[in-house]
């Protein structure tokens, strides 16, 4: 079964330029979860998030549906990376304290991720999916540069699945306990070429120059650059939903199902 592939045609810049996540995030998670013993990060991409559950769980598994963005994770102990698919995992049943999903819920068939989720999950143990939308910088000039670049040249490009990332996740259902989360952000101080590869990221940007359309970073980053200095810093609120495993609507699921 294929899968919406985003990613994988620029997975070294997604290793290299998308944001850190707040070790207080991970903190939160292994205070929540009911054990230490073993996290999974579902749709890891090249890593961002399982590195850090790694220092908080004695195991942790990283899956990503595309081998390209697996390729890009870096080998320590503790941690472990397959190719696996979020709706079916491999993984055995009632083996994980805390199931992550960083930025990639949206991407998921649903109905099929959330049943997998419970199955691999042990009762009382803990789902935790979180996204962020754009980038704060405190700076009027140069967020209506960067509105107009995301939704007047870049609005027809975003896939459909853009909306929840903008609605913060709380349009998707979330059959889970669910648990209030900490107020999050990811911070970076980062120079305009740091921002630009970030730019360059986005799904949005991939598919404009798949249409045919020539690059747009180069025109945005003449743009920015009268307002961006040696560096500043960028923030992103995290939109955070967790919830405790109820268990018995799972049983009897399979990977398959």
């Amino acid at each position: 079964m294929s899968f919406k592939d985003h990613f994988s045609s620029d997975s070294g810049g997604y290793a290299r330029f998308r944001p850190g996540y707040p070790e207080g995030l991970f903190s939160w998670l292994a205070r929540i979860a009911p054990g230490r013993e073993q996290a999974v990060d579902v749709a890891c991409g090249s890593g961002q998030a399982t590195r850090f559950l790694g220092r908080h769980f004695s195991r942790v598994v990283g899956l990503d549906a595309s081998a390209e963005q697996v390729d890009q994770c870096r080998p320590e102990p503790g941690l472990e990376y397959r190719v696996a698919r979020a709706e079916e995992t491999g993984l055995e049943p009632d083996s994980a304290d805390l199931v992550t999903v960083a930025q990639a819920l949206h991407w998921f068939d649903l109905d099929r991720f959330y049943p997998e989720a419970g199955r691999i999950l042990k009762p009382g143990g803990v789902l935790a999916a979180w996204t962020y939308e754009r980038f704060e910088t405190g700076d009027e000039a140069i967020d209506r540069i960067v509105d107009h670049f995301y939704r007047d040249l870049l609005g027809p490009y975003w896939p459909p699945e853009r909306v929840h990332v903008e609605a913060g996740y709380a349009d998707l259902p979330f059959p889970f306990r669910e648990i209030s989360p900490p107020a999050l952000e990811m911070k970076a101080d980062w120079n305009l070429d740091q921002l630009i590869g970030y730019l360059g990221t986005w799904s949005a940007v991939a598919r404009y120059r798949q249409a045919g359309n020539p690059d747009p970073l180069p025109d945005l980053a003449a743009r920015l650059r009268a307002h961006w200095p040696e560096s500043r810093p960028v923030v992103w609120p995290l939109r955070i939903r967790a919830g405790y495993n109820p268990g018995a609507p799972w049983a009897g699921s399979s990977p398959a199902a």
